[in-house]
């Protein structure tokens, strides 16, 4: 009988033995994994194994959705097992999924594993309540298997609208204030009620990820970091070190644990520094964040993205609100690897959110030059251009024309023209124009016919004020941009 209650005891432990065969390092089930210029990652794994195992081999494959290990990741030897742990790296892993990653120690059928993870691209999305999403949730973009979000909780998910949710984020900075002040993270049930309640959170990640996987093919990771109502001050790189009690911080933190490289940042921030007290600052403070992005990600190249703020049905502080558009507009002319896309022909939701129909705008808008600028190998998208730009502005007798560079076909427009004013030499409105129209000879400038004489210093705007009627664009719907002054050359 004693060989027989051994033989049942080993049975017993087998199972126990096998448990401790563990990837404790490496992708996370539902990941998306930043790709390399060859359109491949790299995998560092590690985790523990039974004591049985000690000095044998671990091995490690990679298979696709049906089992199949891929090509040249199928079983291949890591590292051998020492105090009951091991290591090693896969390379290679090319662009897609989902993927599963399995392994085992050499000679053994007990095997761990993490499924369903992707190689593809990360994007950052970061800035105020325009990149949060206030757009109603209705007709939200649908979600797609091959696009994740790395949710606020810090949990691979399904990328869903709204993909921000603050009140129970990881980081601290985010959580609302209670009656006495204090920073308070939503749980049970105000948690339950505060989900079932929402109406609104769609913003522009989720559909600019699907305009880029159908596009492209490749998997979408996004990074939900973005807060309503912040400032550029409140986004200070200099707040780093105080991790999750900043957004800077927090937003770092997030980074690295999603992985530590991205392909690019889309940004969405400027409605809080619309403001006499720090307006003059706006623009120093915007370029400094680029940068600081750019050297603490340590990709000196990184693509940054961003949206010129739109509108806001209010005629308090019109000239910072221009200020700070033509800030971004001018940006994108001094600094490298940034894009710039305007919004102020948008519809909103409420007196400042834009819409859920006009984010798919606007997220189109982005995912063009986007795959412009980052595609070559896509044919049909290397002739794309940023939209219309604004060149000059010249006197020719009784009209003045506004010539556009980067327009898409020709500019168009529906019903009357409309943004188009005169300003004299203080910045002050002047009565002057009576028509605005596209030149149709070649479709890349506007002509606006003026009545009497223009002041000293005069200068065309357009889109002025904080809640124009502005509706200039391309045949790709890329919008004109808010700017302003524009001299006028006699």
């Amino acid at each position: 009988m004693w060989p027989r209650v051994v033989a049942f005891l080993t049975f017993l432990t087998l199972p126990l033995l096998a448990q401790d065969l563990k990837i404790n390092m490496g992708p996370v089930a539902g990941s998306v994994l930043q790709r390399d210029n060859d359109g491949r990652a790299d995998l560092k794994i590690a985790g523990t194994a039974p004591r049985a195992s000690a000095n044998k081999f671990v091995e490690a494959r990679v298979v696709n959705d049906k089992g199949e290990p891929l090509a040249g990741l199928d079983w291949k030897a890591l590292e051998r097992v020492r105090n009951n742990a091991w290591s090693g790296l896969i390379k290679g892993v090319p662009q897609g999924g989902p993927y599963s990653l399995e392994v085992r120690v050499a000679g053994s059928t007990a095997l761990d594993s993490v499924k369903d993870f992707f190689v593809g691209d990360l994007w950052l999305l970061a800035g105020q309540s325009n990149m949060e999403g206030v757009g109603n949730l209705a007709d939200v973009e649908q979600p797609d298997a091959r696009i994740r979000s790395f949710d606020q909780t810090d949990r691979w998910v399904l990328a869903t609208e709204p993909l921000h949710q603050l009140v129970n984020a990881a980081d601290r900075v985010h959580w609302r204030k209670d009656k006495e002040g204090n920073q308070k993270k939503l749980e049970g049930q105000e948690l339950e009620q505060y989900v079932s309640n929402r109406k609104k959170g769609a913003g522009l990640g989720l559909p600019f990820a699907k305009a880029m996987l159908q596009r492209t093919g490749v998997p979408i990771g996004l990074l939900p970091c973005a807060h309503g109502g912040t400032s550029m001050e409140q986004w200070s790189p200099a707040l780093k070190d105080k991790n999750g009690d900043s957004l800077y911080g927090a937003t770092y933190r997030r980074f690295l644990a999603a992985g530590g490289r991205i392909r690019g940042i889309l940004w969405y921030q400027g409605e809080s520094d619309a403001n006499p007290k720090v307006v003059a600052a706006f623009p120093e403070k915007f370029e400094k964040l680029i940068a600081a992005f750019r050297q603490d990600f340590l990709q000196p190249e990184l693509p940054f993205y961003y949206v010129q703020i739109g509108r806001h049905v209010s005629y308090t502080n019109e000239a910072e609100w221009n200020a700070v558009q033509e800030a971004q507009r001018k940006l994108e002319s001094r600094v490298p690897k940034v894009g710039m896309v305007p919004a102020v022909d948008l519809s909103l939701d409420d007196g400042i959110h834009i819409s859920t129909a006009d984010h798919k705008r606007l997220a189109l808008r982005i995912a063009n030059q986007v795959t412009h600028d980052m595609h070559p190998e896509i044919e049909k998208f290397r002739p794309y251009k940023r939209g219309p730009r604004p060149v000059n502005a010249k006197r020719e007798g009784d009209v003045i024309r506004i010539l556009f560079a980067e327009v898409n076909g020709k500019l168009v427009t529906v019903g009357r023209l409309g943004g188009f004013t005169i300003h004299d030499a203080k910045g002050d409105k002047v009565p002057a124009v009576f028509r605005a129209q596209i030149d149709p000879r070649d479709g890349n400038s506007v002509i606006l016919s003026v009545s009497g004489k223009l002041p000293e210093g005069a200068a065309v705007h357009y889109a002025a004020g904080r809640d124009p009627y502005a509706n200039l664009n391309d045949e790709l719907d890329m919008g004109a941009p808010a700017f302003g002054p524009l001299p006028i050359e006699q």
